[in-house]
């Protein structure tokens, strides 16, 4: 059986476009840090170090054997940010932006798959970001999410959706930061045809008083 994260796990990764509360449990990611323009030559490397990292601890658990196994193989997760965002006024500044970009790995996947995994990534195709990949566990808790479609520009419309219905019913955004998940692949879709997942924490207003 092959484990595909778009039909199992709906509850995460089943955005609508419109706000709704989830609650994320802590999960298992790849991830790497850094700062500046995600168009940049830089951000393109890290993403691609990330990818690297990620198929071949995936090849690696297809090719172990054993009764123990949960699954005889997995669908790669997307790529996600968490972005903390740094605004002049009204405007972006994309320079100063800073991420910490990553890829979840499945629950059965451990530290010394990771070990692993980054070791074939070394040999197969060098990369010098490789090294600054680390394998840790993210609890987001909870959530307001939306599914934003369209072009990365234009998520603002979708934050101020988000932002109206916290002020409607009792929530406060809980940190600046922002995650966003990316489930169309940029380079083969129209960025007006892009699917994202925008999502932050919350707390309730009264919970937090």
């Amino acid at each position: 059986m092959k484990y595909e994260w778009r039909k199992q796990e709906k509850d995460i990764y089943g955005a609508k476009p419109v706000p709704c509360v989830i609650d994320v449990p802590e999960q298992k990611y790849i991830t790497i840090s850094g700062e500046g323009d995600p168009n940049g030559e830089i951000f393109s490397q890290k993403v691609s170090a990330l990818f690297s990292v990620a198929y071949n601890i995936k090849m690696l658990f297809k090719a172990t054997d054993g009764e123990d196994k949960p699954v005889e193989d997995y669908t790669v997760y997307p790529l996600e940010g968490i972005w903390n965002k740094s605004v002049e006024g009204d405007e972006l500044v994309k320079e100063e932006l800073q991420y910490l970009i990553m890829i979840r790995q499945p629950d059965f996947i451990n530290d010394k798959m990771f070990a692993a995994g980054l070791k074939r990534a070394e040999k197969k195709k060098p990369s010098p970001y490789l090294s600054d990949i680390s394998f840790e566990c993210i609890e987001d808790g909870k959530c307001l999410q939306i599914l934003h479609k369209g072009s990365y520009d234009d998520e603002p419309a979708s934050f101020e959706a988000m932002n109206k219905y916290c002020l409607e019913n009792g929530f406060k955004r809980a940190a600046k930061e922002h995650r966003e998940i990316y489930l169309s692949n940029p380079s083969r879709t129209d960025k007006n045809k892009l699917k994202t997942i925008l999502r932050y924490k919350i707390v309730d207003e009264k919970e937090d008083k």
